[in-house]
């Protein structure tokens, strides 16, 4: 069955909630490179400035970044499903995520390598004279038994909601034989337990259990084009909540508007204990029985409180259009595809400034914010690269945003 019903108005209030996680993304690949303690992955290019400060903002962001955009994934994907059809939806997913990624990996890859190796080289020559033969190649692929083309990079997400929108349309048939009685007690169910103020405890137990199979309690993303189940069922998880928070998002909006304070409090202090637990058992000073569930445990929860006060505050305070925010909307996802590589590029420029760490990193964001903007104005937005990525074209204008439109791409 084909829809032909125009998309409803996009909230803004997830549009501008989207474009901020995409920057967020700018200050968490920034951040990682001056850690002071070492990544469960570890990545080559990294600073000898570092901050303890860097690696409580990693993880703070890493706690809530990726499950809002897969909550909001799956709640565009039932938009599109109820405007479009499983078919118009499916078409909609591939042209926007397949397509841009078949496109812009091998590009992005070959911009990652370079930029690696000549932060790499600077870190073990001390110069910009690049000569490959010198380098030892497990610096850029620090991970065991990895073939090197295997890596989808930061673009995972991509690849991953790529397939969970294939899979919504394989299994949407199979969910409308499943008897309406079953479907409202699952609704009902659903309804209680992500409206309740207690219910992300309940929610937060899969999670951990997931969690518990790694070293640390919490799931990295691999970025194998094969990624291991765990993480698939992990971020599913959050996806299939945004899916069924669609049908339900007028009680849980308001809800979650009223509670966003009492939200981020509460999930701040739950990744405060986790992180001072974690510090405490790395200077061994505290034992904890099961110590990776524990972990898994409390970094979930604070990441369902987090997120639920995100979508609130957003819901609360940015729900109108306004240009700043609908132009940044607008370039986040070529500010997602393009800041990686510009990050490790600027990182190795800063490398070899002796400044501290938090004077490299403000540095090193402004320095890809503006790279990223720059780019999306000159080289994407109004050619047709951006109406790939955002559906449409913009008129060019030179340093003019202009007046809010009514986007209607998902």
């Amino acid at each position: 069955m084909t829809h032909n019903r125009p998309l409803p108005d996009r909230l803004h209030a997830l549009d501008n909630l989207r474009a901020v996680m995409m920057w967020l993304g700018i200050v968490l690949h920034v951040g990682i490179i001056y850690t002071f303690y070492p990544l469960p992955l570890p990545l080559p290019w990294h600073d000898g400035k570092t901050s303890l400060l860097a690696d409580w903002l990693v993880a703070l962001i890493h706690s809530f970044r990726m499950p809002v955009f897969f909550i909001l994934a799956g709640f565009f994907v039932v938009l599109l499903v109820h405007a479009r059809g499983v078919r118009g939806m499916l078409v909609n997913r591939l042209k926007r995520l397949g397509l841009p990624f078949v496109l812009l990996w091998p590009v992005i890859f070959v911009a990652m390598v370079w930029t690696v190796m000549l932060f790499v080289y600077r870190v073990t020559h001390g110069t910009w004279v690049l000569d490959p033969s010198q380098l030892d190649p497990s610096l850029l692929t620090p991970r065991a038994n990895r073939h090197p083309l295997d890596d989808t990079m930061h673009l995972w997400f991509l690849w991953m909601l790529m397939w969970f929108s294939v899979l919504v349309a394989v299994l949407t048939p199979l969910a409308r034989a499943v008897p309406q009685r079953l479907r409202g007690l699952l609704s009902r169910c659903f309804d209680q337990l992500a409206g309740s103020a207690w219910g992300f405890l309940p929610l937060t137990i899969p999670l951990a259990l997931i969690g518990a199979m790694y070293k640390d309690g919490i799931v990295p993303a691999s970025g194998y084009f094969l990624a291991p189940v765990t993480e698939w069922l992990h971020n599913g998880i959050f996806f299939v909540f945004g899916l069924a928070l669609y049908a339900h998002r007028k009680r849980l909006f308001a809800i979650y508007q009223q509670r966003w304070k009492h939200n981020a409090v509460a999930g701040f202090v739950v990744l405060t204990v986790m992180l001072t637990v974690t510090d405490l058992q790395r200077q061994h000073l505290l034992t904890v029985p099961h110590a990776a569930f524990w972990h898994a445990f409390l970094f979930n929860a604070s990441t369902w409180l987090l997120s639920f006060a995100w979508i609130g505050a957003f819901l609360r305070y940015l729900g109108r259009p306004h240009p700043v925010l609908d132009y940044l909307a607008q370039s986040s996802y070529w500010v997602y595809i393009i800041h990686m590589p510009v990050t490790v590029g600027l990182g190795a420029c800063l490398y070899s400034l002796d400044w501290p760490a938090l004077v490299k990193m403000p540095l090193n964001i402004a320095g890809t914010t503006v790279f990223s903007l720059l780019t999306y104005h000159l080289l994407v937005r109004s050619t047709a690269l951006g109406e790939l990525l955002n559906g449409r074209r913009y008129p060019f204008r030179l340093l003019r945003l202009h007046a809010p439109v009514s986007r209607q791409t998902a």
